[in-house]
């Protein structure tokens, strides 16, 4: 194996690696509310605080990349990673937890900007398009295992097993505190990458005009454009979207159907995660043969009848409604963000770093679903994303790109 196909094989581990780390308050907001007493309000700044990060980031990485350089800022990313989470390991408390999610969200937020220009260079252009489903994958086999892991720790963990693993967290670990062990997991995890990135070779990449980030003129003429505050908005729904959904979904099937959130509230979250992998392979083949608007508007309407029959239905269907919400929400991203950058003739690389700052709606939309949950329930709190989710129905509707997307015939098939 070249070194080339290794440093492929770097940054599709960091894909996994950035998904392993950003998915997981779903499945432990339950746990965390119970151990700090927490109001399902309060409990709303815990993504608030991982995804504000991204807000904050996005925009300054673009521009500290191309002075330090990849391998600099991956190191400095992990480094912040292994900080925020051995912080949360050693000193459990609900302001902590606030802190160390805002830095490992800083260095989430360093990562995404630094791997799509990576992996081009690395990958050649030529195999950009296929090498970028392959981080798609990776990222979504993280968001399926990591729930899995939690529900793995917390029931093995102050129990009979006398293995390495669980007689060092039985004794860094409170008994009432199960969960935190995920963040010991989580240090070591960014520990090692500090290591394999910083031992790492990487080619030099030169950014292409489309990547670079220019806050001037570029900056001020994006912002003067109506269109792309109203893409902005697309990806802040869509991100607020799946964070609203997935954030609240365990706590949700333990109130009102009395699910147990470290078992089978997990194994929901996990199936959301996995649905929206398998979505994403759905949705690449129906964009060669549908309109990208027509494929949007078809699985929004999609994921607001089986959100509404999640939060209506009785726990079995719950149960399958959740995460289908997920396969609908898959194509989601990347058609918002293609339509985006196909309706706007220039600045491309600034463009994506003000659509990437739409990522903050991953804090915003929780942290609003947790406030309405306080005054009417979660149940009727969960009917805000009806307003995301409408607006990115609406997308379909009213996009005109200057390029659309190419398709062909069903009958092309067979000839």
């Amino acid at each position: 194996m070249n070194q080339n196909k290794l440093i492929v094989a770097l940054i599709l581990l960091i894909f996994f690696v950035i998904s392993f780390l950003t998915n997981i308050l779903g499945p432990i907001i339950p746990d965390i509310i119970d151990s700090f007493t927490l109001s399902i309000g309060l409990a709303g700044f815990l993504p608030f605080s991982f995804f504000v990060a991204y807000a904050v980031m996005s925009i300054p990485s673009g521009i500290l990349v191309e002075k330090y350089k990849e391998k600099k800022m991956l190191v400095l990313a992990f480094t912040l990673a292994f900080l925020g989470a051995i912080l949360f390991a050693l000193i459990p408390g609900f302001a902590i937890a606030l802190t160390s999610l805002f830095i490992i969200g800083i260095g989430m937020a360093i990562l995404q900007v630094v791997i799509n220009p990576l992996l081009r260079t690395a990958g050649g252009e030529e195999h950009f398009a296929f090498n970028s489903v392959l981080g798609q994958l990776a990222f979504g086999a993280a968001s399926f295992l990591s729930p899995m892991l939690y529900s793995y720790l917390v029931t093995n963990m102050h129990t009979d097993d006398i293995s390495v693993l669980f007689t060092f967290l039985n004794e860094m670990v409170p008994e009432n505190l199960k969960w935190v062990s995920l963040y010991w997991v989580f240090a070591v995890i960014a520990f090692i990458m500090i290591i394999v990135v910083y031992i790492a070779k990487f080619p030099k990449v030169e950014l292409k005009e489309d990547e670079k980030i220019d806050i001037g003129v570029a900056f001020k003429d994006l912002l003067s454009n109506r269109i792309v505050i109203l893409y902005f908005l697309g990806i802040f729904c869509y991100v607020g979207t799946e964070q609203g959904i997935a954030n609240w979904i365990s706590k949700f099937l333990q109130s009102y159907h009395g699910v147990d959130p470290s078992t089978t509230g997990a194994t929901v979250i996990s199936y959301f995660w996995g649905l929206l992998t398998i979505g994403c392979l759905l949705g690449l083949l129906l964009l060669k043969f549908m309109d990208s608007r027509t494929v949007l508007i078809g699985f929004t309407a999609g994921a607001i009848l089986a959100l509404l029959t999640a939060l209506f239905g009785p726990v079995s269907w719950a149960l399958v409604a959740f995460p289908l919400t997920g396969f609908f929400a898959s194509v989601m991203w990347s058609i918002i963000f293609s339509l985006a950058l196909n309706s706007v003739p220039h600045h491309h690389g600034t463009f994506s770093g003000i659509l990437c700052t739409g990522i903050a709606g991953g804090a915003l939309v929780p942290l609003i679903v947790g406030g309405i949950a306080e005054l009417i329930g979660l149940k009727l709190a969960m009917l805000f994303l009806l307003i995301t989710l409408g607006y990115i129905l609406s997308i379909g509707i009213w996009a005109k790109p200057l390029v659309s997307n190419a398709t062909k015939n069903f009958k092309d098939i067979f000839r």
